[in-house]
């Protein structure tokens, strides 16, 4: 029975305590490792262990006993997961799926040599490197590992900004005029069903390079959406996931789709799916690694969801009034992390308003989102 599973992740941030109310549903016992002793899991589970998602003998003392280890990060240690899985806990996704993530140049090739659209990249090893690839400029340079939300990303448009540029292993890659950037959560279990959500917009804060808000259905013409969710269902069979992904995507001025980055866990563009579709992205990982029946992806309700982000220290005393002002409107859903603030600029929440139409939906988004830029700029 479920209840008798011994359940494991890597990772104690909001998406590991959003895993964790599903996994209330199914009667799971669920364990919960992190380096932070304050992580948002740590309050929502007795089962908390400190330690090093990255490091060797940390995930081999907390999945030795379990019989499935999942994640929500890509930042653990793979040599650990593969040691366990051929010691028999299942682990999804797959230690050979994480480490090609892991590394954006290993994963654009992964892509790339099995006909998945991507923009193309050079692999460079550090800034001396990077003035051998001055005609390329401009371009966008990207880290080969550890980049997220925004970080580990850079525009370069002359040779004046490779001062300036990381110098460490990075991806070149062409700049290409986008449209829209847009996102599909695909799920597969074992025996190869895969069904997935339909696409969402996103809008990213450029000054930061994070999400602001994304709308679903996305305003993209049905033709294009029809493609991307095929290339989510390709991602994902060759792959041979089993769980959840997030499929990055962009839309080229010309029309064209390229797969940006790939997120085998759930997913920041998924959040909407709580409260807009049959089953949530969190309930349909439970249901991917327990290996049950795929949840319909329906979509009942359009949405909008829009980040919260940590304001300057100055403007912390201002967020509960805020949050007391959205919350007086109708069809709107809060989820707050608590995670302990400090850290300007990072995601502490996110709001999903629901409605019958986008119209509608985007129509309070525009005042939620006034007033959250109110927070964040002090005005």
């Amino acid at each position: 029975m479920l209840e008798n599973l011994k359940i494991g992740i890597l990772g104690g941030g909001q998406l590991g305590s959003m895993l964790l109310r599903y996994a209330i549903d199914f009667g799971l016992n669920v364990s919960v490792m992190d380096k932070d002793a304050e992580a948002p899991c740590s309050r929502h589970t007795s089962s908390f262990q400190i330690g090093d998602p990255m490091n060797y003998d940390d995930v081999i003392a907390f999945g030795k006993h379990l019989d499935i280890i999942t994640i929500e990060k890509e930042a653990v240690n793979v040599e650990a997961l593969q040691k366990l899985q051929d010691d028999g806990v299942r682990v999804y996704p797959s230690p050979r799926i994480i480490e090609t993530i892991q590394d954006k140049y290993v994963q654009k090739q992964f892509l790339a040599q099995n006909g998945i659209p991507v923009v193309p990249g050079l692999l460079i090893k550090g800034r001396d490197d990077l003035r051998q690839h001055t005609d390329k400029f401009p371009a966008c340079l990207k880290k080969c590992k550890q980049g997220y939300d925004g970080k580990g990303v850079m525009i370069l448009k002359s040779a004046a900004d490779i001062a300036n540029a990381f110098d460490e292993e990075c991806v070149l890659e062409d700049l290409v005029e986008i449209r829209h950037e847009i996102s599909v959560i695909v799920s597969r279990n074992e025996s190869g069903a895969v069904e997935c959500y339909d696409p969402v917009l996103m809008v990213f804060n450029r000054e930061r390079m994070i999400l602001d808000f994304q709308m679903c259905p996305a305003n993209i013409d049905v033709n294009l959406a029809v493609q991307a969710c095929s290339l989510a269902v390709k991602t994902a069979e060759v792959l041979l996931l089993v769980g959840i992904m997030a499929v990055e995507m962009f839309i080229s001025s010309d029309g064209k789709l390229y797969v940006n980055e790939l997120a085998p866990r759930p997913h920041n563009s998924g959040h909407h799916t709580i409260e807009a579709n049959a089953t949530s992205q969190f309930e349909q990982q439970m249901r991917m690694i327990l290996d049950l029946p795929i949840g319909s992806t329906r979509q009942n309700m359009a949405s909008v969801m829009i980040n919260i982000i940590e304001p300057a220290a100055f403007r912390k005393n201002s967020i509960l009034e805020a949050l007391k002002t959205i919350l007086c409107t109708d069809d709107v859903h809060l989820h707050w992390y608590g995670k302990k603030l400090g850290t300007e600029g990072r995601k502490i929440g996110h709001v999903t308003i629901t409605e019958n139409t986008i119209e509608d939906a985007m129509s309070k988004a525009v005042m939620i989102r006034h007033i959250l830029k109110g927070l964040q700029n002090g005005n």
